[in-house]
């Protein structure tokens, strides 16, 4: 059974696909393939949301402190039928928290247009709890169907640390015209198509063994947020603030290690 509620921090990574291969091969003997997909590979398709005055992009963007997207996302070839994850991801200094429940996707479509209950009882869902805050939060910011993302990732777990989790994400697209999620990846690319991006989480800190492989290949952390990426492209340009206050705390970069769980010696890449 899925989590639907957890947390952990997330270091994201801008590399190519050279640096992708080497890398796979060398946390080989500490990482396994993750158990969906074929070989820990699958594509992910998700509809994100935002409001007419783009206050989600511009929290993203703007790096605040506290932010949060919702998203109704489907793995692999879906139908109205398949299950699917509606989500609300929260960042709130460095550490990400997630609260998701599952539901058949038509079910999440009827949500959508409105034909529920308005207290959402009859909603088929495995979490009523997290359903009532995702509405709660689509009505407090107004938000609506922005666009669909999609990517092919290969995801992996560590064989000693369960709860130390790797995915390499390529070919990121992203499309307006085409909000059905069931349809498929497919729209335009966002990034170039050489280029990967790594996401390693962990529930404390980047083992120390990962942040030296990563520097020894030369790997850049970097902020690549497929969301705000994805939102300026469809727009065809970087999105002026209208009506937006800037942030007073704005995050900075760090990146730890920590070897076994004990050598908490910080590793700047």
């Amino acid at each position: 059974m899925a989590i639907e509620i957890f947390s952990r921090k997330e270091q994201k990574y801008l590399i190519t696909r050279r640096q992708y291969k080497e890398l796979v091969e060398r946390i080989g003997p500490k990482m396994r393939n993750d158990k969906n997909g074929t070989e820990g590979r699958y594509s992910v398709t998700s509809l994100y949301f935002d409001s007419a005055d783009k206050s989600i992009y511009f929290e993203t963007k703007n790096k605040l402190k506290y932010r949060q997207k919702l998203r109704l996302r489907v793995y692999d070839e879906a139908d109205l039928n398949s299950t699917a994850f509606f989500e609300v991801k929260q960042k709130h200094n460095k550490v990400v928290n997630k609260r998701r429940m599952l539901l058949p996707l038509r079910e999440a479509y009827r949500y959508l247009e409105g034909d529920t209950k308005e207290d959402l009882s009859d909603i088929e869902t495995s979490n009523a709890q997290v359903m009532k805050e995702i509405d709660y939060f689509r009505q407090y910011y107004n938000l609506e169907p922005e666009m669909v993302v999609s990517y092919s990732r290969h995801a992996l777990h560590g064989v000693t640390d369960p709860e130390l989790r790797i995915t390499f994400d390529f070919d990121l697209r992203c499309r307006k015209n085409d909000l059905h999620i069931e349809n498929g990846p497919y729209g335009d690319h966002f990034i170039d198509s050489d280029l990967v991006v790594l996401e390693v989480k962990v529930d404390h800190a980047v083992p120390l063994w990962l942040a030296r492989m990563l520097q020894d290949l030369n790997c850049e952390q970097r902020s690549a947020s497929k969301f705000c990426t994805s939102t300026e492209l469809l727009s065809g340009e970087v999105i002026p603030q209208t009506g937006y206050t800037e942030p007073k705390e704005l995050e900075q970069p760090t990146i730890g290690g920590m070897e076994d769980g004990s050598d908490h010696e910080l590793v700047y890449i």
